[in-house]
């Protein structure tokens, strides 16, 4: 069945937002990070542009894997495209959620508790039989690790994997080297990444959430890097390293040329589109600013 899988990794600063449009039509973002470098705007909302410049006034699944401040700071503006369904690591009490989080970050932290506690959770099992039924043909998995310490909320971050037109997308929250090495012994969660085509890499490309394990079963064609102006460790090389090339239009230049990794700080807005024909024919493309 022909149809287009649609992503929008957004410049939201040191934080994570990505847009998706499923085959079906349906919404999702997951997390939702505020600001913007390109524009210097502090408080650029990707709900906002979703809701003015797509007529995006609803969503049908909101996944935000962990809550920090920069990955849940646009809830502010939730009213704009509000979720049917809220997917969030649960399994943290409210207390874990305030001791996780700087005082100044209250707000931010409210509307997210506020949020989970007042809706539903679905998370798409590996092994549910209805998943691409309900996503256009896309296949979802969702894993989330829970045994680590709770002082550290990247490593409860919930991980997205998602396979449509014969590429395979990882989109991992935050999690640390503690929480990959409890996801990898899953092998439901290691045949779900095994072959991943596109990598978002964990905690914004710091070396803390750089695990070379994780390559034993894939080599990325692409890692997209979504960081801020400083960081203060970085493995952007080793992701280059780890990752094999793909072509990669620039709207600006015109020219398309083959790249490692992109990062949101240097390309801006990233997007992804993989399209599946009538005639069997598959379709990647990777367009930045």
């Amino acid at each position: 069945m022909a149809g287009e899988l649609f992503f929008l990794f957004f410049d939201v600063q040191h934080g994570h937002a990505t847009y998706i449009k499923f085959p079906n039509g349906k919404h999702w973002f997951i997390d939702l990070g505020q600001g913007s470098i390109q524009d210097t705007n502090e408080t650029f909302s990707p709900l906002h542009h979703m809701w003015y410049s797509y007529n995006v006034t609803y969503l049908d699944n909101l996944v935000l894997t962990h809550p920090h401040h920069d990955h849940i700071a646009d809830l502010e503006n939730l009213h704009l495209a509000f979720p049917n369904v809220v997917a969030a690591p649960r399994h943290l009490s409210e207390s874990d959620v305030r001791g996780g989080n700087r005082e100044s970050d209250m707000v931010a932290v409210e509307q997210y508790l506020a949020l989970v506690q007042g809706t539903s959770q679905r998370i798409i099992p590996a092994n549910d039989p209805t998943s691409s039924g309900n996503t256009g043909g896309v296949w979802v998995q969702m894993f989330c690790p829970t045994q680590c310490a709770r002082s550290n909320l990247n490593n409860h971050s919930i991980v997205t994997v998602l396979s449509y037109a014969g590429t395979k997308v990882l989109i991992p929250g935050d999690n640390e080297a503690a929480s990959w090495r409890e996801l990898l012994e899953n092998p439901a969660f290691v045949e779900a990444i095994r072959g991943t085509n596109i990598l978002l890499a964990a905690h914004h490309g710091r070396e803390a959430g750089y695990c070379a394990d994780i390559f034993d079963y894939f080599k990325p064609c692409l890692t997209i890097v979504s960081d801020g102006a400083g960081s203060d460790t970085s493995a952007v090389t080793s992701y280059y390293q780890q990752s094999t090339g793909w072509v990669v239009h620039s709207r600006s230049s015109g020219r398309s040329e083959t790249r490692y990794c992109l990062t949101t700080r240097t390309d801006k807005g990233i997007t992804l589109k993989l399209i599946q024909k009538d005639d069997g024919s598959r379709v990647r493309e990777v367009t930045i600013a």
